[in-house]
């Protein structure tokens, strides 16, 4: 499997640079419902995903399934409107295919979003939370790194995969623009179901302030290839274990929508701090 998604890896970067000759630095990947962000880029180039050599295809809601290719902040950047999940049927290493094909083509600093459903009673829907720390129970989100190490080395899962300083830039940027922006531990589960009363009661006990189905693989393999990584997880609903209420996915993507202005700025803010201090 190894060799199998190096050569998508390759195939595909070889491909995106052929089509835009841009080298970005920065790299987002947009979960449910903060696909608006990339409609703010100024796009050289944008490909669904069929059309990419080796990529799969996005069925989750909410998810475009196309790679904008262009400028955000006076930087060259390129950006995944919708991602891969695990419980969509895809592995581990072709889900994270495209952090690989990002490594490639340049990408030095990657901003991973989600949308998440809200554990801790401080949230609120709408709100945005740095990611510091997280919980697997996805079981099987350890990736191959596509030839890059062994399958005997193991790769490191800790909270060092999650840039520290970016945090901290992004507190600042938020303070600076009147953004609260909560920090806290994200919870991956396969999915695609939404939590039970109980499972949410188990996740508030063990420490989980929201919860999802995707991103830790992302950051696992982001990491291990060397980029720095901010986790950015959109409330989309709070539970309340004693008057749950179904959720449904419509409702996920309009609470996600609620944050796109300011994860919008907060992304721009970043990438033009960043760019001024290299």
């Amino acid at each position: 499997m190894i060799a199998e998604i190096s050569s998508r890896a390759d195939k595909a970067a070889q491909w995106l640079s052929d089509r835009w000759q841009a080298r970005p630095r920065f790299g987002i990947i947009l979960g449910t419902g903060s696909g608006l962000l990339a409609d703010e880029i100024q796009t050289d180039a944008a490909f669904d995903y069929g059309e990419i050599p080796g990529f799969p295809v996005s069925t989750a809601l909410g998810h475009k399934g196309r790679l904008v290719c262009g400028n955000l902040a006076g930087q060259p950047v390129v950006a995944m409107q919708g991602r891969f999940h695990l419980y969509e049927g895809y592995d581990v290493d072709l889900a994270t295919l495209p952090v690989h094909v990002m490594h490639r083509i340049g990408v030095k600093t990657l901003f991973i979003s989600n949308a998440a459903g809200g554990v801790s009673p401080r949230f609120g829907c709408g709100e945005i939370m740095l990611i510091r720390s997280f919980v697997d129970f996805m079981y099987r989100s350890t990736p191959s790194l596509a030839g890059k190490v062994s399958n005997s080395r193991p790769i490191s899962r800790s909270d060092s995969a999650l840039d520290a300083s970016l945090i901290e830039l992004a507190l600042e940027i938020g303070r600076s623009e009147g953004m609260a922006l909560q920090q806290g531990t994200y919870a991956s589960l396969l999915g695609p179901n939404y939590e039970t009363r109980a499972e949410y009661r188990f996740l508030r006990r063990i420490g989980a302030d929201v919860v999802g189905m995707s991103t830790v693989p992302e950051i696992a393999v982001a990491a291990a290839l060397g980029m720095r990584v901010l986790g950015l997880s959109i409330v989309t609903n709070v539970a309340k274990p004693d008057v749950l209420e179904s959720t449904s996915g419509e409702e996920v993507i309009d609470s996600a929508k609620i944050a796109a202005p300011n994860l919008k700025r907060l992304v721009e803010k970043m990438i033009e701090t960043i760019s001024r201090l290299r």
